[in-house]
């Protein structure tokens, strides 16, 4: 499925504030254009300097930057993004869990979990919200908007700082599944990779550097067709992109990736017939404020598999 003419959304504004830190960089500093065209290449300069003299740009203490404000570093920006027309995403997500503090939701293929990119209220946090007219819900970690299934979002602001706790201390297992081209070494089933990922500095894509590791995942080939590969992965560690790195590590690529081993030209319209073969499907923890144990499974299934039911 495609998106023709009439599946816009015109004139949408974020209904949250998207922040930006200025980072300490080397004498001189560049202009606050300047830096946000370098920092955000795809909004497209036009777009910062619209915002910039229709004073829809503000620092921490609430006080209105235009083109002329000099860099200061630390500087905290707040602004709410906008776009004329966001492409409607003809997906619906499920929620599957929900007590006091949690609710789990399972996203589709092409939704962000947050304001991304040409969408911004087309996104899991805005639907969720108004949703369950929970203004106070936050992702306590994200999916790219081009993988599917399990996203865990808190509640309330009492009990957050619990649930991003299981995250930053790998309190939480996390199983992937992917279909994928089948990898080079045929003799193996299993692998544990390691690598260290960084920025590229092309976009949002990252690569894999020499240097002490910082990423490591499980993987596992479950089936074959002789072509493609069923796998199931398991991030250890929770680097961007890391397990389609990881994957190519072992001689393989996840069907239908755009951005890995090259990136793709973007489309103005967008296939929805072809998704990302991959899907968080599985996850697992004990509730740090109830004490009960979770485990969860994603209702979505990968189209591209004959083993998928």
């Amino acid at each position: 499925m495609s998106l023709n003419n009439g599946d816009y959304i015109t004139d949408s504004r974020s209904p949250r504030p998207s922040h930006i830190t200025l980072p300490r960089l080397n004498f001189p500093f560049p202009s606050l254009p300047d830096f946000l065209d370098q920092r955000f290449p795809r909004v497209g300069r036009d777009v910062w300097l619209q915002r910039l003299r229709t004073d829809k740009i503000y620092d921490e203490q609430g006080r209105i930057v235009n083109e002329t404000t000099p860099y200061r570093i630390n500087a905290r920006l707040s602004y709410y993004r906008e776009v004329k027309a966001e492409p409607r995403i003809p997906f619906q997500e499920r929620i599957l869990y929900e007590d006091d503090d949690i609710l789990l939701a399972d996203k589709p293929h092409f939704l962000p979990v947050t304001p991304s990119g040409k969408h911004v209220n087309e996104c899991l946090l805005h639907r969720l919200v108004v949703r369950t007219g929970n203004k106070q819900l936050v992702s306590v970690h994200r999916l790219d908007k081009e993988t599917a299934g399990l996203v865990l979002f808190s509640k309330r602001k009492e009990t957050r700082k619990d649930y991003f706790a299981l995250f930053r201390e790998e309190r939480i297992d996390k199983q992937y599944e992917a279909i994928a081209s089948l990898p080079k070494d045929s003799g193996r089933k299993t692998w544990l990779i390691e690598s260290r990922i960084e920025p590229s500095g092309q976009w949002i894509l990252c690569h894999n550097v020499p240097g002490e590791m910082n990423a490591r995942s499980h993987i596992e080939l479950l089936e074959e067709d002789g072509k493609h590969g069923r796998f199931s992965l398991a991030p250890l560690t929770g680097k961007t992109h890391q397990l389609r790195l990881h994957m190519g590590l072992i001689g393989s690529q996840i069907l239908h990736d755009k951005f890995y081993p090259k990136l793709q030209p973007e489309s103005e319209v967008v296939d929805h017939s072809q998704p990302l073969q991959l899907l968080a499907r599985n996850l697992s923890f004990t509730d740090p404020v109830s004490g009960i144990k979770h485990l969860f499974e994603s209702e979505n299934r990968l189209s591209a598999w004959r083993w998928a039911g």
